[in-house]
């Protein structure tokens, strides 16, 4: 049975967001539902499997030590949270697995302060297990290692910071594992993880802030027009200038920039690009700091939208000397091992803040094919935003 090992096996903006719940949503609840964009067909008996694997979640604890090194490593998580996160279980009734065939779908509801660590974890099993059924070997560790030593390499020598982003879409464990020790021993430009246990099991910083879904709920508690205005407003209530990479492209960038003014532009370290055209989005973050008088080279931009050697190269050749670039490389690490790699998400379809009825949710990307969420809403949010088909 594919198990995971760690409470803190997961995405470290999870638990960022996570304890913002705790603090600011506690009553709210959420919905989330597996997309398989790769239109992947499961073989027989997978939601039997993946079940087994959920259920098994209801065991994992944190423990002292990895207590006392998020207090140590991540002093902007309070003793309260972690507090919380010692005693967090998973409750596997939250989630719903079915199949039909090679179609499987999976839910989750539940308070979002418990709901919103299901995500990663989630992706991490029905990937792991897709490929254990499948039958397909991998490449052996000896390859998969020599492979992520010449990427790491190579960006070292181009001299861009390389964070490891790989989690959701990994083939394995044991890969994603084997991939961190590599890039740490020889990678000298390589930054950490957005993997929580690895980062302390190699001695790395875990990175991330938040996601869509942060953005997303706003909406339904704010309307679409201030939902942007007031995550960036409770994220810095609650870090005070800590994690201060913005996620840019919820109800794509154009709308992001009508809101980052002076003030979020230099409470916040930079932003990050997820979606659409990477040199497209560098020019405009560039001109949107140079617009608000402020030096664009005291700012970073975080790339992690599918990338790959030859993709880092031409992005970094175009910012170079213009804006500071950072790159977080997911599924190019994490699932390279000879294997078609898994296209899946899971994401936040609907929304019920407290004393409020559920509102769908919806993720206006900056490349149209990544819109998520029910079309009437896409629909409504784009006609209350102004955007049209084209989108940023």
């Amino acid at each position: 049975m594919v198990t995971l090992s760690s409470l803190l096996d997961n995405d470290f903006y999870k638990f960022t967001m996570q304890q913002c719940v705790c603090k600011l949503f506690p009553r709210a609840c959420a919905r989330y539902r597996f997309i398989n964009r790769g239109g992947h067909q499961f073989p027989d008996g997978f939601a039997e499997a993946l079940r087994a694997s959920v259920d098994a979640m209801s065991g994992l604890r944190l423990s002292a030590a990895e207590k006392q090194w998020l207090a140590i490593t991540c002093p902007y998580l309070d003793p309260v949270y972690l507090d919380f996160l010692q005693g967090y279980r998973y409750a596997p009734s939250e989630v719903q697995v079915t199949q039909a065939g090679g179609d499987v779908e999976v839910t989750v509801e539940g308070s979002w302060y418990r709901a919103i660590l299901w995500e990663v974890p989630l992706l991490c099993l029905i990937a792991e297990n897709f490929y254990a059924l499948g039958g397909a070997a991998r490449e052996p560790d000896g390859v998969v290692a020599e492979k992520t030593r010449r990427k790491i390499e190579a960006y070292g020598e181009l001299g861009v910071s390389i964070a490891e982003f790989g989690t959701r879409r990994r083939h394995s464990y044991a890969v994603q594992d084997l991939v961190v020790a590599t890039l740490k021993q020889y990678g000298s430009t390589f930054v950490g993880s957005s993997n929580v246990h690895l980062a302390m099991k190699h001695g790395v910083k875990p990175i991330g802030t938040h996601a869509h879904e942060w953005f997303m709920y706003h909406a339904a508690q704010y309307g679409f027009r201030m939902a942007n205005t007031m995550a960036l407003e409770h994220w810095v209530d609650v870090y005070r200038g800590e994690l201060g990479i913005a996620l840019s492209d919820t109800f794509t960038t154009e709308e992001f920039y009508e809101v980052f003014d002076r003030k979020f532009a230099r409470l916040f370290d930079g932003v990050r690009h997820d979606s659409g055209d990477p040199l497209r989005f560098a020019d405009r973050t560039i001109a949107h700091y140079q617009g608000l008088g402020i030096d664009p080279l005291s700012k970073t931009i975080v790339f992690s939208d599918a990338l790959n050697p030859e993709k880092v190269r031409r992005i970094a050749e175009h910012c170079r000397g213009r804006i500071r670039g950072s790159f977080g490389i997911g599924t190019n690490f994490t699932n390279d091992v000879g294997l078609t790699p898994v296209n899946i998400v899971l994401k936040m379809t609907a929304a019920r803040p407290a004393s409020a009825a559920w509102t769908p949710v919806v993720k206006l990307s900056d490349e149209p094919g990544k819109h998520s969420g029910d079309e009437r809403q896409i629909g409504l949010a784009k006609e209350i935003l102004g955007i049209g088909p084209e989108g940023f």
